[in-house]
């Protein structure tokens, strides 16, 4: 497939973004290589926000599908199904394309490769009126493309849904997105392109401004409950392997969730109770899932059982203190901590 043969429609997944959409909306329109369709997928918006949508229409060439609310998986989902175009670049309300986003990733699509999954580039950052933080963000840490599934097993992707082109062929064959997740669900996508064999391609420069909202789910108690249900989809899917010595809880996934495990009951702490009662929880939970693991150290073990056991009592500056113990828990040097403490 050519260039030319190459159509492309742009996913905006909406949720009560009036304040930014007609910023991603012109940012898709304005593409030096044109999208077919640009599909914003209303996803049970309040009807002031619903009909700010709509008003855009009168300016700007998009389709606008509306259904319930169920979360930016299941909204990008609606628009995919519905699109009528060979590959999808998606796009977040609160950020924008720079004009060549398109162009640069049909570009660095092989012409030959029948398993191609996604090609992606690096995003700059910005804070929420879009004045630029950093030009470059995403191989500041990771590496790219993706070549090993330790190396997804244990640290965050940073493969970012509006930094990607995808092949809709293969997103439908892996079944989209998991609308379990309201963070990570991104992760858990690119991990599932990955182990079914779909190629990736990285292009080393931004093609997207990332823009930090801090009322963004990145910050919420729901971060906190889709990381853990991503960490137990790990779990499950990932057993450890004695023989070959692949012990992917221990040596991938506690590093990797364990402290920011303990780092959600840091920031909860000065949140409404039925929040902390909740992260309180999911970190007890951890503890039992560690515990159950024949593999993980017995001194990690203990040190677990009795950070839940304080839980309830401990002030904010010995959590504080917990956390930076929990942070590399699997070195030789705090092995040895642990030994004189425990």
């Amino acid at each position: 497939m050519n260039n030319k043969e190459v159509t492309v429609a742009v996913v905006i997944a909406y949720y009560n973004g009036s304040r930014w959409i007609e910023r991603a909306i012109v940012s898709a329109v304005n593409q030096s290589f044109p999208a077919k369709e640009i599909i914003v997928v209303n996803d049970g918006s309040k009807e002031e926000e619903r009909d700010a949508l709509y008003a855009l229409q009168q300016t700007y060439n998009f389709t606008i599908i509306d259904k319930e609310n169920g979360g930016q998986g299941s909204a990008r989902n609606s628009g995919v199904r519905s699109s009528t175009s060979d590959f999808i670049c998606f796009l977040d309300q609160d950020d924008f394309y720079i004009d060549k986003h398109i162009e640069i990733l049909v570009n660095a699509m092989p012409t030959d490769d029948s398993r191609f999954g996604y090609a992606y580039g690096d995003c700059m950052e910005a804070d929420g009126d879009g004045n630029i933080l950093f030009t470059s963000m995403v191989k500041r840490h990771s590496s790219h493309p993706k070549s090993d599934i330790f190396n997804l097993i244990g640290n965050d992707m940073f493969v970012l849904p509006s930094a990607t082109l995808v092949s809709k062929k293969a997103f439908m064959d892996i079944g989209g997105f998991d609308e379990q997740f309201t963070g990570y669900e991104d992760d858990d996508l690119f991990m599932r392109f990955f182990r079914s064999g779909y190629s990736n391609y990285f292009v080393d420069t931004p093609v997207y401004v990332w823009c930090i909202n801090y009322n963004s789910t990145s910050y919420s108690i729901k971060m906190s409950r889709s990381r853990f249900r991503y960490f137990k989809k790990l779990c499950s899917t990932f057993e450890d392997d004695y023989v070959r010595g692949r012990f992917y809880f221990r040596d991938l996934m506690i590093p990797r969730f364990g402290p920011s495990f303990m780092h959600d009951i840091i920031k909860i702490s000065k949140s409404n109770r039925e929040d902390r009662k909740e992260v309180n929880a999911i970190f007890n939970e951890y503890k039992e899932i560690v515990w159950k693991n024949k593999y993980s150290p017995v001194t990690y073990k203990i040190k677990l059982s009795i950070i839940c056991k304080l839980l309830p009592v401990l002030p904010l500056i010995v959590l504080k203190a917990a956390y930076k113990f929990t942070k590399h828990p699997l070195t030789r040097g705090t092995f040895k901590k642990l030994r004189r403490i425990f």
